[in-house]
């Protein structure tokens, strides 16, 4: 049995960061979330149970949190920066979809969210 498709998923990663175009934004912060599924061949790990042939959820969150720290005016270059190192880091990644997302942003809008969503491949 081989399958045709493996993704690993991380949704609703919290952070809080200072992204935004308003300096009161960079300033302040506002809560993100991130969520990211990523492809990638584990199925050696799925025969073996053996952590060397997934990728290491840990890692992949240490990855994002760093990127997140670092302030940017626009979500479409976070998640930007976020795919591409993702997929400088770990070899094993054929394709990072990213969505990320503002809690409350601040437009004048009832919105419980906004944010930006895009597919990377190797």
């Amino acid at each position: 049995m081989k399958p045709t498709q493996m993704y690993i998923r991380l949704d609703g990663l919290r952070f809080y960061a200072r992204h935004g175009v308003l300096p009161q934004e960079t300033k302040v912060g506002a809560e993100f979330t991130v969520d990211l599924r990523l492809a990638a061949d584990f199925s050696c790990a799925a025969e073996t149970d053996e952590l060397e042939g997934t990728l290491n959820y840990a890692e992949v969150f240490e990855r994002v949190k760093a990127e997140m720290e670092i302030p940017s005016k626009l979500l479409e270059h976070v998640a930007y920066r976020i795919a591409r190192r993702l997929l400088h880091d770990f070899p094993a990644l054929t394709e990072v979809q990213i969505g990320v997302y503002k809690q409350n942003p601040p437009m004048g809008a009832d919105a419980r969210r906004v944010g930006v969503e895009a597919v990377y491949r190797r």
